[in-house]
């Protein structure tokens, strides 16, 4: 399937994990992890909570988002959905890679989870690191950008141990409340002076073409 569809072949590697591009097998067992639990019932770390939903139903819309993302993909509009993997193949998480019109503009924002059982071990933040080197060394980005609730310990410990630039304050609906959003950004700059070069990137040629690159 990859000839046809090439993110199929996408891989990141560093020393603690691998990212792939979500298959159905894939998506699958991270809608299984997602159900066991990502964070403390009650807070809520995502914009939109789609944690609360009942677990058939939280599996189910899911797989929805995973075949929705990739159904949508275009040059000019994409949500990269990648499964995140120890060394022993143990899924242990998710990160997001989308941007509109990235040809032109080569901006993305970040988004990721960890299930409840893998949190703590500093694999946010290595997924972090991945992500970004797919962005800037891969795709040949200019700017990532991040979100959090202001009191999303967790996302902004990993996301003000690197080096990006605080944006701003908003207020959002969390769980149909305001509440305050903080936007962080990072350059081509920022990013190559802390880079790792110990990261692997796989099919990238090929993803490339298939977005407009």
């Amino acid at each position: 399937m990859s000839a046809i569809w090439p993110l199929f072949d996408l891989r990141v590697r560093t020393p603690r994990l691998s990212l792939a591009y979500v298959t159905d097998d894939l998506g699958f067992r991270l809608a299984e992890l997602a159900s066991r639990g990502i964070h403390d019932p009650h807070t809520m770390p995502f914009s939109e909570p789609w944690t609360d939903a009942p677990t058939n139903l939280l599996q189910r819309n899911a797989m929805q988002y995973y075949w929705r993302c990739r159904a949508n993909t275009c040059a000019d509009n994409w949500d990269m959905v990648l499964a995140a993997s120890d060394p022993e193949g143990q899924l242990v998480g998710m990160c997001s890679l989308s941007a509109t019109r990235f040809p032109t503009l080569r901006t993305a924002a970040t988004g990721s989870w960890l299930g409840a059982e893998f949190q703590g071990r500093g694999l946010g933040l290595e997924m972090r690191h991945a992500a970004l080197h797919l962005l800037f060394a891969g795709l040949g980005g200019e700017r990532a950008t991040t979100r959090a609730w202001h009191d999303n310990r967790a996302s902004l410990g990993v996301t003000r141990s690197l080096p990006y630039t605080y944006t701003g304050a908003e207020l959002a609906l969390r769980r149909d409340k305001p509440d305050t959003m903080l936007s962080f950004s990072m350059d081509r700059g920022q990013w190559t002076a802390q880079r790792h070069d110990d990261i692997e990137l796989v099919g990238i040629p090929a993803v490339r073409a298939q977005l407009g690159l």
